[in-house]
């Protein structure tokens, strides 16, 4: 696992194994309260598609270096100097269709960076903590589960510097609160909500004393997963992602022929063995 991890330098994360099959990815800028500019959406990307396929990694705990934030979310100085907010300033006499098509391919590339998170095949808990502002929600919506520490804030920042959210919020937070009522009024105010009101909503499964505590449970959460087989864990992240976004005939039948593979494991009768002698089952590397 050492080897792994070797291989996984970074500038603005931090790639830890804090358990067996377990990685643990920071974000690491909290001396600009961890928000972001390109090179670290791009570098995000590169994170977790390398996680994603690594037979060393069952599951992975994402949060935010230092104390105060999670992540503030974009960083709008370095965003106005460079990229889609300042396409216009770079060049004012650019065509209006041409600089369309800039700004369209660069949020394109932005969101296919933020996806990178939903589209990991490892199940991702996101630890949330202090400022969860803007990107912070765009990233959080992309995690299979989420826990907070009882002094995180959050906000759907975007309509407070001009513009919709753009990256996922909108697609995303609908389908994981449930609650349309709920998410309009957030989206459409930027108002600050604390980490009640998180949980009452499910935005959040669970609210701890403190972030040192909050990726504590992450961990143990993460350790859990790790310790089940990784087709069946792997497998269920798949039809869970696939059946939201579908009918549930079309959830049904995808499943079928999912499983119809999948059930050929070996996995199956070691579980099943483990299970009724009392011994805590050992999996191959998938």
């Amino acid at each position: 696992m050492a080897r792994t991890l070797d291989i996984l330098d970074f500038k603005y994360f931090n790639i830890s194994s804090p358990a067996e099959y377990v990685v643990h990815v920071e974000i690491n800028r909290p001396d600009k309260l961890n928000s972001f500019f390109q090179a670290m959406w791009i570098e995000l990307r590169n994170v977790f598609e390398a996680l994603s396929v690594s037979p060393s990694v069952r599951a992975i705990v994402f949060s935010g270096a230092g104390a105060k934030a999670f992540t503030a979310g974009l960083d709008v100085q370095a965003a106005a100097q460079s990229g889609v907010l300042a396409v216009n300033a770079e060049d004012p006499n650019l065509d209006t269709a041409r600089a369309a098509t800039l700004v369209r391919r660069q949020l394109f590339e932005f969101q296919d960076c933020i996806t990178a998170i939903e589209r990991c095949e490892k199940p991702i808990i996101c630890v949330l903590h202090g400022y969860t502002y803007g990107l912070g929600i765009d990233m959080l919506t992309c995690a299979d589960v989420r826990i907070c520490s009882d002094d995180t804030r959050f906000s759907v920042k975007e309509v407070d510097i001009g513009l919709a959210a753009d990256v996922g919020t909108l697609s995303r937070l609908p389908k994981v609160v449930g609650h349309y009522s709920w998410v309009k009024d957030v989206c459409l105010t930027a108002r600050v909500f604390g980490a009640d009101e998180a949980l009452h909503v499910g935005l959040v499964s669970a609210v701890y004393p403190g972030k040192d505590r909050a990726v504590e449970e992450g961990i143990k959460w993460a350790s859990s997963v790790a310790s089940k087989s990784p087709v069946a864990v792997q497998g269920t992240k798949e039809l869970l992602n696939w059946s939201r976004d579908h009918s549930i005939q079309d959830g049904l039948r995808y499943t079928g022929i999912w499983n119809g593979a999948a059930l050929q494991t070996r996995d199956v009768p070691i579980a099943m063995q483990a299970g009724t002698k009392k011994r805590k089952p050992t999996f191959e590397k998938l």
